[in-house]
């Protein structure tokens, strides 16, 4: 026979496992950290398409994703990837995008600003850097496109992305192609 006070405890349980329970909105990894895929890919003919026509289902990284303190560093990525994604819409989108054979160069341009501005940002903090920031010239960006979580830029299914402001910063030089 079951005891009330069994039957409580294992009601307890379960409310407190539920209460715990990843329900979607923030994925964390087995460290209990908060999921930001990073770094992004460099752009290529390859993954441009992806680009521009999968954006709306790449994640975003909004300040209710992460934890209140001890995610600094996952922030600074998660936004850097807002910067880029953004920026990738310049790209794809308006004048630039009238002009295709400008795409691809001015996809690169917001890649390489969006984690030049990464670095920045990690070297104005007292821990220790990104990796690929601590590199130079084309080593940096070599690193950078190197063990990548999602060189295709695949959509995650069954996510929509939410709007997220666009963010300034970044204007296409169609000198540098």
């Amino acid at each position: 026979m079951i005891s009330t006070g069994s039957l409580t405890g294992l009601w307890m349980m379960t409310l407190l496992t539920l209460h715990s329970a990843d329900l979607g909105e923030t994925r964390r990894n087995s460290l209990n950290e908060p999921d930001v895929p990073f770094p992004p890919a460099c752009p290529t003919p390859q993954n441009l398409a992806a680009i521009c026509h999968s954006s709306h289902g790449r994640p975003r990284y909004t300040a209710s994703y992460f934890p209140r303190s001890g995610a600094s560093h996952f922030i600074r990525r998660g936004k850097a990837i807002n910067h880029l994604e953004s920026w990738f819409s310049v790209c794809c989108s308006g004048q630039v995008a009238q002009q295709s054979d400008k795409i691809l160069c001015c996809a690169v341009q917001a890649w390489k600003q969006a984690l030049s501005q990464f670095c920045q940002e990690e070297y104005s903090t007292m821990s220790p850097a990104y990796e690929c920031c601590q590199k130079s010239g084309n080593e940096k960006w070599i690193c950078f496109n190197s063990d990548l979580p999602n060189p295709h830029y695949s959509p995650t299914p069954g996510y929509t992305a939410p709007t997220v402001p666009p963010q300034p910063g970044f204007t296409f030089n169609p000198q540098d192609c």
